[in-house]
């Protein structure tokens, strides 16, 4: 009897993106992917203490490079937890992550390193070896951290695949917000709307700064404190609403 076929190797990043995802959100933690530049940001539940709760940040990449070590090396600056994640076996860079040269390396560094792992039918992510304690890193910019905390809370579910190339354009929690503005003004026959009506209808608390300032080009003024949908904000609700979670009429979902 013919064995089963092993998963091919992974063509690209966002590959590895669902069995890291999955790793991280089984030890409980909410990931996310490409938050402000990281490729995965994960964040666990908040200590008894009531202190703030732990994040993991997580860089992909198909091959090792010193590009990779640098990038990973600059998550220090946002927590102590960072973790590379590669292919297993890594055949084009000559290293895998298992290697004790690269275990060794990344020690010193405080880097851990995540396995993907190919299993029949998908892939599945392995940890090897976990961030050691922090020693003369980057120090911790506080403000930087605290804005990739305040986007992982705000963006709605997870609408990026992490690992995604350079060029395209990702749901940002503005985005998102902004996307159920137009939605409320297209669900109302395109408007006008007063702005209380976009913020009760889109459930977005900053609905009034959003329609003011129009940074997508997606609404027009319609008179004193109104606006209705722009063309543009039609074609880009049909266009980025599924990923951002927009149902296509959000009054008929609501019945």
């Amino acid at each position: 009897m013919p064995k089963p076929s092993r998963t091919p190797r992974p063509a690209a990043e966002t590959d590895l993106y669902a069995p890291v995802k999955a790793l991280l959100e089984a030890h409980g933690y909410v990931a996310k992917g490409e938050l402000r530049g990281c490729d995965i940001v994960a964040i666990g539940p908040a200590p008894e203490d009531g202190g703030e709760p732990p994040m993991v940040i997580v860089e992909m990449k198909l091959t090792l490079s010193l590009t990779v070590l640098l990038q990973a090396v600059d998550r220090f600056a946002l927590t102590e937890s960072v973790y590379l994640a590669v292919p297993s076996p890594d055949g084009r860079a000559g290293i895998t992550p298992y290697s004790p040269r690269l275990h060794r390396l990344c020690r010193r560094l405080g880097l851990g390193i995540i396995a993907v792992e190919p299993v029949v039918g998908g892939a599945m992510a392995v940890p090897v070896l976990d961030p050691q304690p922090p020693g003369t890193g980057p120090r911790r910019n506080k403000a930087r951290a605290a804005l990739v905390r305040k986007e992982h809370a705000r963006r709605l579910g997870d609408p990026n695949r992490g690992g995604t190339p350079g060029g395209v354009k990702l749901i940002t929690a503005y985005r998102q917000a902004a996307l159920r503005c137009a939605a409320a003004l297209r669900d109302a026959g395109g408007g006008p709307l007063k702005v209380r009506a976009v913020r009760a209808a889109a459930g977005v608390e900053e609905a009034g700064k959003i329609l003011y300032r129009n940074v997508y080009g997606w609404f027009e003024p319609a008179g004193r404190d109104a606006y209705r949908l722009a063309e543009a904000g039609r074609r880009d609700l049909e266009v980025y609403g599924p990923r951002a979670g927009i149902p296509p009429q959000m009054a008929e979902a609501a019945e």
